[in-house]
């Protein structure tokens, strides 16, 4: 077999190669000006990134794991409480949970999104938890302890079913945080308004937890998350827990973090920013050339796009029955591929504490040994999709 070129599964080189001026140009400055951390440039991209999700205030942190966490402990979620989320994501949303003191309760994805189930999430607080009206408070039957919270993640970039998270979240007094690490600039369309409003995600809830690590639609050169919120309070608050617990220098008003996001990166990411709806709209055009490709072949499910929802495509995931056998197939021809995510948490030794067993999030479960994300990047040209669709048709012919 002809050795052909290599078809990665994702481009960090090429994609920066025209902006390498300007990339350059902040460090320069970082250097001439003496700003490493926090100044100018943070506070840019806190302004523009607040602009592009349509919400008042950012506040960058180090990573999105720390965003999901200040975010957390912002809203008040404290040691003991329940919060509800998703087993299939990466064990940063969980690990945010369990570091604010909280405990996570998984329920099963919707089999065409992957995205938390509306229905199955009504039917956890309804058949499975206490609702004190007087109180407003919801607790969970099998311990009393207060469920506080959900996070539901906007997986591969699509996000989730928001109205209807929303509507139970209202219902039964519980917060919403978006995890948005996977949907920079995505979109949902809400129902609430005339005729419904598409809305960026990350002003979606009270509030919005992103990473921009280097893979990410939009990437640091690093490490870099941030929290959008309309809600000036809790903005405060997030930027006192990621620098120390202090509003001004060494007076602290409560323990804090060293969570800060560097100035390099802020500045990169204010450069990359300027061009995210065009890559972004470079990763739909790929998606489609796929999907067209690949719809009709037997045995392979292709991603479906919500009509409420504008996938981003983070990742291009397909599901086929024989995972390991495809992704050995296209190695051998020279097509790199993923797996996000092989073991669903509720399964991992991590939480095995949890008391989870195989069987209890069937979807999930299924999925997860299903799943193959194929190449997918800014800049993926029409040879390299052509080659991709036409291996994956030769091993399921």
């Amino acid at each position: 077999m002809e050795i052909m070129d290599k078809v990665p599964f994702l481009d960090l080189v090429n994609l920066h190669k025209d902006l390498l001026p300007e990339l350059q140009d902040i460090f320069h400055q970082a250097v001439k000006t003496g700003w490493f951390v926090g100044g100018p440039e943070v506070e840019g991209f806190e302004r523009e990134f607040a602009e592009f999700c349509g919400t008042e205030y950012c506040v960058g942190v180090n990573s999105g794991t720390d965003a999901l966490r200040f975010a957390l402990k912002a809203m008040g979620v404290r040691e003991g409480d329940v919060v509800i989320t998703v087993a299939h994501t990466f064990i940063a949303t969980t690990e945010a949970v369990s570091q604010v003191g909280a405990v996570p309760e998984f329920i099963d994805i919707d089999p065409v999104s992957y995205n938390l189930d509306p229905g199955l999430l009504r039917n956890y607080v309804e058949t499975q938890c206490d609702f004190d009206k007087v109180s407003g408070m919801l607790s969970r039957k099998s311990d009393g302890r207060r469920v506080s919270c959900i996070i539901p993640v906007h997986l591969y970039g699509q996000p989730a079913e928001m109205d209807s998270i929303l509507e139970i979240a209202r219902e039964f007094g519980l917060q919403v945080l978006e995890d948005s690490c996977q949907a920079h600039g995505a979109e949902y369309r809400s129902a609430e308004g005339d005729g419904g409003s598409w809305k960026k995600a990350g002003s979606l809830a009270r509030a919005a937890a992103f990473s921009f690590y280097p893979g990410k639609n939009l990437g640091a050169f690093g490490e870099g998350g941030a929290v959008t919120t309309s809600d000036e309070k809790l903005a405060k608050t997030i930027s006192m827990l990621r620098d120390h617990g202090q509003a001004r220098k060494y007076y602290h008003d409560f323990e804090g973090y060293n969570g800060r996001l560097d100035t390099i990166q802020a500045g990169i990411l204010r450069i990359k920013l300027r061009h995210l709806s065009e890559w972004n709209d470079q990763r739909r055009n790929a998606a489609s050339i796929y999907s067209r490709g690949l719809k009709d072949l037997e045995n392979v499910t292709v991603p479906l796009e919500g009509k409420n929802q504008k996938h981003v495509y983070h990742l291009y995931v397909i599901q086929v029955p024989d995972r390991e056998g495809l992704m050995e197939f296209l190695k051998e021809r020279n097509i790199f591929t993923g797996l996000h995510y092989p073991v669903p948490l509720h399964l991992q030794n991590a939480y095995s504490s949890l008391g989870y067993s195989i069987g209890d999030l069937p979807v999930t479960e299924e999925v997860c040994g299903r799943i193959l994300s194929l190449p997918m990047f800014p800049g993926l040209n029409p040879e390299q999709l052509d080659r991709v669709i036409n291996a994956i048709g030769e091993y399921t012919s």
